[in-house]
């Protein structure tokens, strides 16, 4: 598998991803980069083959989270940096599922990084950079038109399946599903749209740390300046069962 870029239109290029035009009408190719980037963007770097590991690890968990009846926009794997997936209108909501407290949650409201919450905690923040993601109630998406009620309740409850589901999965091979972010998107049809999940789920988006240990296996390595970042995105991929193998 080669890991050049793709050659065909780009799209959009974020702080971890390119978006190239794909080979089918409404497809396109995820293109995952070994930049790495924290604060909204403010700390940038490189993880060296963060761009492969993160690519695996998405096939990985699309794939399961498609066999329990969560609609995707992932299609199929194309080579070690790529994949292709339908294309589809972002909802412009960041969703983020918390099972235990940590960054920005205890930085705002006190609570010791650590502590588990009762329950699973769905937020909602606009997804804008430049505004720094702010936090949304219920009300401000619904008044501001970023999605409908029903789509709300559609997100929630979607969110909170993954999350059952990854939480088990993750805690079958010893790593605690701290928290992580999801986006959704509008995927056309015929007779309207289907609200699927979109993007991207790896060490970059969530936080994962080891259950006995607690040590960080994710971002956070970089964001904190603790060393080890690709050591530890290499072991969350061997403990999900994922060959890294050149070729593979």
């Amino acid at each position: 598998m080669t890991s050049d870029v793709p050659k065909g239109e780009k799209l959009y290029e974020g702080k971890a991803k390119i978006l190239f035009r794909g080979p089918e009408p409404g497809t396109l190719i995820q293109y995952f980069k070994d930049d790495a980037t924290a604060f909204n963007n403010q700390k940038k770097g490189t993880i060296a083959g963060k761009g492969i590991i993160n690519n695996r690890i998405t096939d990985l968990i699309m794939t399961r989270l498609a066999g329990i009846g969560i609609p995707t926009h992932y299609i199929r794997r194309l080579s070690d940096r790529e994949q292709l997936v339908h294309e589809v209108q972002i909802v412009p909501l960041e969703v983020i599922v918390r099972n235990i407290a940590a960054g920005s949650m205890s930085k705002k409201f006190g609570v010791e990084e650590g502590t588990r919450l009762a329950r699973p905690l769905v937020e909602f923040s606009l997804k804008n950079d430049d505004l720094g993601d702010p936090l949304l109630a219920e009300e401000h998406i619904l008044i501001l038109g970023l999605a409908t009620e029903e789509e709300l309740d559609e997100i929630f409850e979607m969110s909170l399946k993954i999350n059952d589901f990854l939480r088990g999965m993750f805690a079958a091979v010893g790593i605690d599903l701290v928290d992580f972010k999801l986006e959704y998107g509008r995927l056309a049809e015929e007779d309207g749209y289907t609200l699927v999940l979109a993007d991207e789920f790896s060490p970059d988006n969530c936080r994962l740390w080891d259950m006995r240990t607690g040590e960080k296996m994710d971002k956070d390595r970089f964001r904190r300046d603790l060393g080890g970042e690709v050591e530890a995105y290499q072991e969350v991929a061997r403990r999900l069962g994922i060959s890294l193998d050149a070729g593979d």
